[in-house]
């Protein structure tokens, strides 16, 4: 499918795309994943547990404290994609990679475990990389609701597994520090997976500006609209994934320059997190 219309809904760019292929907190939430960084590594930013202790939702940073923009990634890569990578698909995007720190893009990869299980050397590299943070996106991309898109579901009683498990893949394939953040398949949740994913520890993130990159092929409809959403603040979802992001690199390339041009600077999640934090 081939986007063209430069104004999407959120909901349905960004269900096309997941099928596919992205009060303050004084004490933090509780400590991530085991199998997440170690203790030697200074803790992340997270937002404190919303009310009834539910796991805290991330959909953009302060308003009000300069002009800054997080891109997120999403590598997507569902459980029952493997035979789809041995004919030759291609679900990561090493040129996306390059491009973004050629030009000194910090950003954010909200990756499967699966997707770091078919590719552990790149996901090493970018968890390595101090420009680039790792965060969850699941181990499966299967959906923590009913009617997602047409993904398939987790049980409630499998959530917490399946993001302990994407935690347990990153390491596995060398990646450090994974951070204590979680982004929904489909963007798809309900109070049930807040509620079952408080006891992992992590700060679930959304969004407030959709690319509209899936399965697009004009990179200037993709950057004309994330130029036209923007506000400081914004949390951009985008993918790393060729086969069905194949503009998405070409539009970075059209994007960044711009928005510096209007003076905003290009920030990882977590420091809009950290920012959010002082804020409340």
């Amino acid at each position: 499918m081939t986007i063209r219309v430069r104004r999407v809904a959120a909901a349905c760019a960004l269900g096309a795309a997941l099928t596919a292929c992205g009060a303050p907190s004084a004490p933090h939430a509780s400590r991530p994943a085991p199998s997440a960084p170690s203790a030697a590594v200074s803790r992340p930013p997270t937002l404190a547990p919303g009310p009834a202790g539910l796991t805290p939702v991330f959909k953009n940073g302060p308003r009000v404290d300069g002009k800054t923009v997080a891109l997120t990634f999403d590598a997507d890569m569902t459980a029952d994609e493997g035979p789809r990578a041995v004919k030759g698909e291609h679900f990561d995007n090493p040129q996306l990679i390059a491009t973004l720190r050629t030009l000194k893009v910090p950003a954010t990869v909200f990756m499967t475990g699966r997707w770091a299980d078919e590719y552990p050397a790149e996901a090493r590299a970018i968890g390595r990389d101090p420009q680039f943070e790792i965060a969850n996106h699941s181990y499966s991309h299967y959906a923590f609701t009913g009617d997602c898109y047409g993904l398939p579901t987790v049980s409630p009683d499998r959530m917490k597994a399946d993001v302990e498990r994407a935690y347990t893949a990153f390491k596995k394939a060398g990646v450090p520090n994974a951070m204590p953040y979680f982004r929904f398949p489909g963007g798809c949740y309900d109070r049930q997976a807040l509620k079952t994913l408080s006891a992992v520890g992590v700060t679930a993130v959304q969004w407030d500006v959709v690319s509209g990159d899936a399965f697009a092929t004009d990179s200037d409809a993709v950057a004309q609209q994330v130029l036209e959403g923007v506000k400081p603040g914004s949390v951009v979802v985008m993918h790393c994934t060729r086969s069905a992001a194949p503009a998405t690199e070409r539009a970075v390339r059209m994007i960044v320059p711009e928005l510096r041009k209007k003076g905003y600077r290009f920030v990882k999640v977590s420091e809009l997190i950290g920012a959010t934090d002082r804020h409340r």
